[in-house]
This record gives C-alpha cells, sequence and structure tokens, in this order.
C-alpha cells in the first residue's frame, strides 16, 4: 500500500498479492435487511426509475433534449442528483489521496453530492468514523481488514477466499465491501534490474544462490514478521548474511547505492515505474493479498441506489498494478497534486466528461 496500512478482489478483476507498512510517501447486492440511515428513500427511487426509463447511466455529461423550436430543455438529471450527501475518507499516504479524489471526482461527475475527509489516520481511526457515522465510505485492503478490522489472523490461498471472509465479516456488521481492485499493494522483495538480469533471478527463492553475500534493507519490524523475513526463510529457504534497518522511503536509494542488494517495497511504489528495479516474485504468497475494496455501510448503499455502487466499480476496473505505480509516481516524483492526478486519470478512462 502506498503508505500506512500496517500491512492493498470475489467475481473480481485479476488479482494479484499483504499488509504494507506505515510510509510516508461482488457490487453491492445488500444482503439482510438493514435499513438506511437517511431519509429520502421515496424521492431516490421515483429518480432511479426516471433514469432507467430515459437511459441515462455512464459518466458521460448531461445529454439535452430539443422541443422541436431549436432551444433546449432542463439537462437529463443524473442518478445521483437529490440522493443524500455522501462522505468520503482516505488514510493517510499517497496512494489513498489518489483514490479519494479519484471517488469524489467520479461520484461528483454522477450527480451526488460528495464531502471528501482527506488524511484522517490509520485503520483503526478510519473504522471509528465510519462507526460513528462521520464516514459512509473508504478504501482498504483485503489483508488490512481482515486482520486489522475482522481481527483475523487466518493465511488464505487466494485473493478470492481472502476477499470472501472479508466480506462476509462486512455484512454482518452492516458493511459492504465492493469490488476489489486489480491491483494489489503488498509489501514485495526488490532488487536493481541489472543485479536481478546478472544472477538470473525471478522469484524469491532465487535469492538463496546469492544469500552468502546478500544484504537485505527493510524496516526493523521487518525481520520478525511471519508476513516478512521469518516468512521468506519459512518459505523460500533463504537466509540473508546481514540485516539492515532502513527507514521507510530509503530502500531504493539502498539498492541504488549498493549498501543492500534486495530492499522490502510495496508492489505499487511510484519508483517502480522508472524500470530501475525488478520484483521478484512470491508464488507462495508470504505478502499475502491486499487489493483495495472500497467499505461502504449498508445504509448508504440503500440510501444512495445503484449507480453509486456502480460508478466505484467502474473506476476500480481501471486501475492496474502498473496504472497505480504511474498515479503514484505522478505525485510522489513529479510532484504533480493527487487531485490533478485523479482527473486526468478519469478523464483518460472516460470516466469524468471532457
Amino acid at each position: 500500500m502506498n503508505a500506512a496500512p500496517s500491512g492493498a478482489p470475489g467475481g473480481a478483476p485479476t488479482l494479484a498479492p499483504t499488509v504494507p507498512q506505515a510510509r510516508s510517501t461482488l457490487s453491492p447486492g445488500i444482503e439482510g435487511p438493514a435499513p438506511p440511515r437517511r431519509s429520502g428513500r421515496i424521492l431516490a427511487a421515483l429518480l432511479t426509475l426516471t433514469l432507467v426509463a430515459c437511459g441515462a447511466a455512464g459518466p458521460a455529461a448531461p445529454q439535452t433534449r430539443s422541443d422541436g423550436g431549436g432551444s433546449t430543455a432542463a439537462p437529463l438529471v443524473l442518478p445521483g442528483t437529490a440522493r443524500p450527501p455522501v462522505v468520503i475518507g482516505d488514510k493517510n499516504f499517497t496512494e489513498q489521496f489518489i483514490l479519494g479524489e479519484i471517488y469524489e471526482q467520479a461520484l461528483t461527475a454522477q450527480g451526488f453530492t460528495v464531502s471528501l475527509n482527506k488524511n484522517i489516520g490509520s485503520t483503526q481511526v478510519t473504522m471509528q468514523a465510519l462507526d460513528d457515522g462521520q464516514l459512509d465510505m473508504y478504501p482498504e485492503y483485503i489483508g488490512t481488514f481482515n486482520a486489522e478490522v475482522a481481527n483475523d489472523p487466518s493465511v488464505y490461498p487466494s485473493a478470492r477466499a481472502a476477499f470472501d471472509a472479508a466480506q462476509t465479516y462486512a455484512v454482518a456488521h452492516g458493511l459492504r465491501l465492493l469490488r476489489p481492485t486489480p491491483f494489489s499493494d503488498t509489501d514485495a522483495i526488490a532488487v536493481l534490474a541489472a543485479y536481478g538480469a546478472e544472477h538470473h533471478l525471478r522469484t524469491i527463492s532465487g535469492l538463496s544462490r546469492v544469500a552468502s553475500g546478500l544484504t537485505l534493507g527493510a524496516p526493523p519490524q521487518f525481520q520478525d514478521s511471519q508476513t516478512g523475513l521469518l516468512g521468506i526463510e519459512s518459505a523460500y529457504g533463504v537466509t540473508p548474511a546481514h540485516f539492515q534497518p532502513l527507514a521507510i522511503g530509503l530502500q531504493y536509494q539502498a539498492l541504488q547505492d549498493g549498501s543492500v542488494q534486495a530492499a522490502d517495497v510495496f508492489t505499487t511504489d511510484g519508483e517502480l515505474a522508472s524500470g530501475q528495479y525488478q520484483l521478484l516474485g512470491d508464488p507462495y504468497h508470504v505478502f499475502g493479498f491486499e487489493n483495495v475494496i472500497p467499505v461502504v455501510t449498508q445504509g448508504t448503499l440503500l440510501a444512495e441506489g445503484p449507480a453509486f455502487a456502480d460508478t466505484i466499480d467502474r473506476v476500480d476496473a481501471q486501475l492496474t498494478t502498473p496504472t497505480m505505480r504511474q498515479l503514484n509516481a505522478d505525485v510522489d516524483v513529479y510532484n504533480q497534486t493527487p487531485a490533478s492526478v485523479a482527473q486526468q486519470f478519469l478523464l483518460e478512462h472516460g470516466l469524468l466528461p471532457a
């Protein structure tokens, strides 16, 4: 994840590789009779029927109708028009800032009234805001949700299994998880691309061939974690000659200056978009699954109508690993704002009116 979860899909897009550590830088069909938290259901239902009859859908700009005399009637009603206001939160690192802006802009383009509560904090703080009714939705990660929200220590064999477990917990607690993103923001082991080519490295297990001269750099807690060095040693038989504690954000410089030959990074780090680094495969999924799963209250889904979740699902379907890396790079490396990066992404994918 791009920074802060302790550790980033069902009927979902292709899934990739756990709980990343903090750093600086399917569709909902409501299960059970959970009542909405908001009023205005009758008006919402009438608006939905009107939209269906008119064929209103998708992210295009409002259409207009001619009265036959050259003048133009009022624009068609967007699906979010007259729905209750919704508050979206994001956590405290770059990737989350971008996701928050993407969701806010995409929903606003569909007529929803959206407020973005930025940089809320950790998972615990964000979930408390959701429980207190201060938030209606925020982007979380599958492994983080299971570990920190559901207090589930299980190791799942696939992203689908991890998602299903998380969804079961969510529904039982008045929540719903929307479709996961194709990208998964987990820890990973990176080497310089030239080093990987020289030693014919493909997966983490290949490090066993160079272990006698290998220094692995990572945050201090990585050394004693089952989703860190202990897991690597157990699953792949790799014990580096040296472990170098590194503060988050210093991994790539350490690789470049040769003080470490391998480092713990995150799979959607913007630095990886440069092509200078190689991620080693993790076929045993030591680092788990961290696809983004928007967490929404069931009351919000009922009050906002189906277009709300549909809009988020369309956005998330475009968020592949290379795409998320580039979005993070645009902010962290090229110093663009999350809002401008989000807008450009939505325009390029036809999710905002031109």
